[in-house]
């Protein structure tokens, strides 16, 4: 199973970008996903953006992680 972190975009500078996630900082490729913009939330993975998110579904999958994690909250209440 290949598993996307979400990561917001911070700098940009040629293909690389610099992501935030939860206070880290990393490097990320843009090849694959030059149209993203700083401010954008990306997915991550393998070192390489693969598709912008809107903040929203940034919420749903922080939800779903903390529930696979034993938090009592639910992602029902997100996506009324």
């Amino acid at each position: 199973m290949c598993l996307a972190f979400p990561a917001k975009v911070l700098e940009i500078e040629g293909d690389l970008a610099t992501v935030e996630r939860s206070g880290v900082k990393r490097a990320a490729s843009l090849m694959l996903l030059p149209e993203a913009k700083v401010g954008d939330y990306v997915l991550i993975h393998a070192g390489f953006a693969m598709q912008i998110i809107d903040e929203r579904e940034l919420k749903i999958r922080d939800a779903l992680v903390a529930e696979m994690n034993g938090a009592p909250r639910t992602v029902e209440s997100l996506t009324l």
